[in-house]
C-alpha cells in the first residue's frame, strides 16, 4: 500500500462566481407588502352610505333633543323672565343671537351646494358643447365660466387673455381649448400642489406616527381638506356639510372603480425597482397612502372642475406621485438605504 499524498487531477472550475452584492434583499418573514391599509379603510369609511333605518334613527334622535333643548330653554327664560327680568331679557338676546347665527350657517351650507351645482352643471355642458361641436353653446358656457372667476384676482390674466383670444377662434372645440390653457391652467397648478402637499403629509404622518389608527384619522382629515381646497381654487367654495358629500362622491367612485386597492406594484416604476424592499415597513406603508391621496386629489380635480379635462392636460397620476414623494427618500437612495 503506498503512502504519502495522493494528487486528484479536478476539472478547472470556470464559471464565475456569485458576488454578494447581486445577492437579492432578504424579504421579511411574515410582513407583507405595504397596501396602504390606513388610506383604504379611510376611504371606505368615508364612501361607506349609511342604511335608511340608521338615518330614520339619527333623524328621530336630532328632532326629539331639539324639542328638548327648545323646552328647556323656553322654560328657563321665562322663568328668569318672572323672577329676574333684566338677566332674563339678556338671556332671550342672546338666545336669540344664537338662533340668528344658525340660521346664517344653515344658508352658507346651501350656498356651498349651490356653488357645487353650479360647477357641475358647468362640467356637463362643457361636455355637450364638445361632444355637439356647438359653438354658440361653447360661447355662451365660455361667458359663464368667465362670470364665475370674475372677481378673482388669480385669474386676472387668464381672463384678459380669453377676451383677446377668443374672437379668433372659429369652432367649439377651439374655443374651450383656449378657455382651458388661459382660464384654468393655473388654477390646476394650484390644485396639483395642494393635492402634492396632503400626499407628503400622509405619507409623513404614517411612516413617523405608529400610534393605532392615527395614520387612519390623518389620512381621512388630510384628504378631506384637500378635497375642500381642490373645490376652493375651482370656484366651489364649500361648507362642512358640502365638502363631506363631496368627498363621499369623489371616494364612492374610488371605491367602485378599485382605485384604491393599490400597492407598490404603482410605486415601483416611479420610486424605482426596488425602493420597497429597501425601506422598513412603516416608512414603505407612508409612500403608499401618500400615493394613494394623490389618486383621490386627482379624482377630486375631476369632479370640482368646472370643465373636463382634455387628454393633454389630464393630470398625470405618476407625475403628481414622484414630485409629492420623491423628496421623502431621496437622500436615503442616494445614500445607498
Amino acid at each position: 500500500m503506498a503512502k504519502g499524498p495522493i494528487l486528484f487531477d479536478l476539472e478547472e472550475d470556470t464559471a464565475p462566481r456569485p458576488s454578494v452584492a447581486d445577492a437579492p434583499p432578504v424579504p421579511e418573514v411574515g410582513m407583507p407588502a405595504p397596501k396602504g391599509q390606513a388610506m383604504q379603510i379611510a376611504a371606505r369609511l368615508a364612501a361607506r352610505k349609511p342604511s335608511k333605518l340608521v338615518k330614520l334613527f339619527w333623524w328621530l334622535l336630532t328632532t326629539l333633543i331639539g324639542a328638548l333643548v327648545s323646552i328647556s330653554a323656553w322654560n328657563f327664560v321665562t322663568g328668569l323672565m318672572a323672577s329676574y327680568p333684566l338677566i332674563g331679557l339678556a338671556m332671550s338676546i342672546l338666545i336669540g343671537a344664537l338662533l340668528l347665527v344658525l340660521a346664517l350657517l344653515c344658508l352658507r351650507e346651501l350656498a356651498a351646494f349651490s356653488r357645487l351645482a353650479r360647477l357641475d352643471g358647468l362640467h356637463h355642458d362643457v361636455g355637450q358643447a364638445l361632444s355637439q361641436d356647438d359653438l354658440k353653446a361653447a360661447r355662451s358656457v365660455t361667458d359663464r365660466l368667465t362670470a364665475l372667476y370674475q372677481g378673482r384676482e388669480d385669474t386676472r390674466w387668464g381672463r384678459d387673455r380669453l377676451a383677446e383670444l377668443r374672437s379668433d377662434q372659429l369652432d367649439a372645440h377651439g374655443l374651450l381649448s383656449l378657455v382651458e390653457a388661459e382660464l384654468l391652467g393655473p388654477l390646476d397648478i394650484a390644485a396639483s400642489r395642494e393635492v402634492e402637499a396632503a400626499a407628503r403629509q400622509v405619507a409623513t404622518v404614517t411612516a413617523l406616527v405608529p400610534l393605532a389608527l392615527a395614520d387612519v384619522a390623518a389620512a381621512l382629515t388630510s384628504n378631506l381638506r384637500m378635497i375642500r381646497r381642490v373645490a376652493e381654487i375651482y370656484g366651489g367654495r364649500s361648507g362642512f356639510f358640502g365638502s363631506w358629500r363631496l368627498t363621499r362622491v369623489v371616494l364612492s367612485h374610488m371605491v367602485a372603480t378599485g382605485a384604491v386597492a393599490v400597492g407598490d406594484d404603482m410605486l415601483e416604476p416611479i420610486l424605482g425597482g426596488t425602493i420597497l424592499a429597501k425601506v422598513s415597513r412603516r416608512f414603505g406603508e407612508g409612500l403608499v397612502n401618500g400615493a394613494l391621496t394623490a389618486r383621490v386629489g386627482v379624482a377630486a380635480m375631476e369632479v370640482c372642475r368646472p370643465m373636463p379635462f382634455s387628454q393633454a392636460r389630464k393630470p398625470k397620476v405618476r407625475s403628481i406621485i414622484k414630485r409629492a414623494l420623491s423628496g421623502l427618500f431621496g437622500k436615503g437612495t442616494q445614500d445607498g438605504v
